[in-house]
This record gives C-alpha cells, sequence and structure tokens, in this order.
C-alpha cells in the first residue's frame, strides 16, 4: 500500500480557504460564472497557489481528503468478512469521524454537484481515486481483485446516488443531511449482503 504524507496544517489552512471562497462565489455568482482568478483573488493567493491544491475549478467541489482515512477504516474492519460488508461498515465508521463543520461544507458541495450535470463526470473521476483506494487496502488483506473492486464500486456507487439525489430542488427543510443520506444507503446494502 502507498503511504501518503498527510498535508502541513499550513496547506490545510490554505485549501480550507480556497474551498470557502469557491463555495460562496459558486452560490452567489454561479459555477460556470466563476473563474479560477476570482477564487484566487477572493482566497488570497495566486492561481498557481489554487492548482497547487486543486487540480481543476471542478476538483474543489468533488475532491476531499478522505481516500486515506477511508482505506484505513475498510481495512480495520474484520477480515473475515465478505468484501462488500467491509466496504460497508468502513465506508460507516469513516462518516462517524466526519465532523458537523464538514458536513455542512460538503452539503454545500453536494447541493452545487447536483444543480450542474457537466460535473459528474468529475465525481466519477473522483470516485474512482477513492475506488482505488478502498481496493488497494482489501487485497492487501488478500481479498480477490474482483470482488475487491465489485464491492467498493457497489457501495461508492449506493453513496454517490444518495447524495446526488439528496437536495430538494423545492426547498423543503425535511430533507436529510449528508450522514443519515449514506446511512441510509448503506443500510440498504447491508440488507443484501
Amino acid at each position: 500500500m502507498v503511504t501518503v504524507t498527510p498535508p502541513s496544517p499550513r496547506a490545510l489552512r490554505t485549501r480550507a480557504r480556497i474551498l470557502d471562497a469557491a463555495l460562496d462565489l459558486f452560490e452567489r455568482q454561479g459555477y460556470d460564472a466563476t473563474t479560477v482568478a476570482e477564487i484566487a483573488a477572493r482566497a488570497q493567493i495566486t492561481s498557481m497557489t489554487f492548482f497547487r491544491h486543486f487540480p481543476t475549478k471542478a476538483a474543489v467541489l468533488v475532491s476531499d481528503p478522505y481516500d486515506p482515512l477511508i482505506a484505513r477504516s475498510v481495512a480495520a474492519q474484520p477480515r473475515d468478512l465478505a468484501p462488500v460488508e467491509r466496504v460497508r461498515r468502513g465506508l460507516l465508521a469513516a462518516l462517524g469521524t466526519i465532523e458537523p463543520v464538514e458536513d455542512a461544507t460538503a452539503a454545500r458541495r453536494v447541493r452545487l454537484v447536483a444543480a450542474h450535470p457537466s460535473l459528474r463526470s468529475a465525481v466519477v473521476a473522483a470516485t474512482a481515486d477513492t475506488e482505488r483506494a478502498i481496493v488497494e487496502a482489501l487485497v492487501a488483506d488478500g481479498a480477490d481483485p474482483f470482488d475487491a473492486g465489485v464491492a467498493a464500486a457497489a457501495c461508492l456507487g449506493a453513496c454517490n446516488a444518495a447524495l446526488l439525489m439528496l437536495p430538494d430542488p423545492h426547498g423543503r427543510s425535511d430533507e436529510l443531511h449528508l450522514g443519515a443520506a449514506v446511512t441510509r444507503a448503506l443500510d440498504l446494502l447491508g440488507r443484501t449482503s
């Protein structure tokens, strides 16, 4: 398994500043109308610094630093469980570590992605990175690569479907929060395994 060096506190603060600036601009003037230069100016950084943290404008909305956490959480599940159950439980355990502030930011990101179908391909690419991290963790523990790949894809597909269906276009206040939506989707998979 690849060892990943965690980002420095300074890098995390810069990333958070970029994310906040981008979300504010996307919500105020629209995703398509917002440029990387505007985001960089709002975050008080250069465009080059923006691209050190996010490879594209879409990455601000679809990437997150959770892949290593998710992979560790999946690897921590009992090895005697079926791969799909290890992934399901690992995702639920990782979800439990997300702070309410992060959940609120993620909700803003999901609403913006759901409102822009053109961002779906970016979601697929970001999900592929998460899937790779999960598969590597399972295979390192002896899981069959095919079984690991199918299990990761099934669980992440359920999460993505739940998240993209979550924002209520009618603005009702009874919508599930992100954690509840993902938990509900993963619980559905748990009933079938």
